[in-house]
């Protein structure tokens, strides 16, 4: 018959094991977590520097914009300005993006300064102005620099790069794809109702 240990007997035979009657076995260390970086990355994928729709901007009001949106869309990719001798391009644009819409065409207007100071409003300003004076109806994004620089917008670092032309004026013009490609650019005196302007979009919605 088998005499059941003495609880000191068991307190001295642990403590000479380098443990204790109520010690459990040591945990192992929680596995890393598989995936985290590869589902960072799917929800914050990096830019695509030759793809207009792989990009971000904000609006006039300052809201963060995914050019994505726009992806399966032609839009056309204007420097604008308030107060400059093609301002009223502002019309043939609206016009343009009203006519083309339900095809899946739009045009994008991005305020710059950079020629001859001439959009010096503030956001309220510019929208006030291109709404009452124009009804300009497609999107309008923040105020930006065009010219390669350290401060240059990416949009326009794609676009530069896409078409070897940066604006050298107000109202030029960069036609996109539905697949965020650039096909071609416009310069300023490039109208709207151009018969070249205007196939270039339709060849692009077809």
């Amino acid at each position: 018959m088998q005499i059941p240990m003495p609880a000191a007997a068991l307190a001295v035979l642990f403590a000479a094991c380098g443990a204790s009657p109520s010690s459990e076995a040591p945990t192992q260390p929680a596995a890393p977590a598989v995936g985290t970086a590869d589902a960072a990355a799917k929800t914050n994928p990096p830019a695509d520097m030759s793809n207009v729709y792989s990009l971000r901007a904000d609006s006039l009001a300052g809201k963060p914009v995914d050019l994505a949106d726009y992806r399966g869309k032609v839009t056309l990719v204007v420097n604008v300005a308030s107060e400059c001798g093609y301002t009223p391009q502002y019309a043939g644009l609206q016009k343009l993006h009203a006519e083309f819409a339900g095809r899946g065409f739009a045009v994008l207007g991005f305020p710059s300064n950079e020629f001859g100071g001439q959009e010096p409003g503030t956001p309220a300003q510019i929208q006030e102005f291109c709404s009452s004076k124009f009804g300009v109806a497609f999107p309008l994004f923040a105020k930006i620099a065009t010219k390669a620089g350290p401060n240059q917008s990416p949009v326009y670092q794609v676009l530069g790069k896409a078409t070897g032309k940066l604006p050298n004026w107000n109202f030029c013009k960069y036609l996109v794809g539905k697949d965020g490609q650039v096909i071609s650019f416009y310069p300023s005196a490039t109208a709207p109702d151009s018969a070249e302007l205007r196939r270039a979009i339709d060849a692009a919605l077809q």
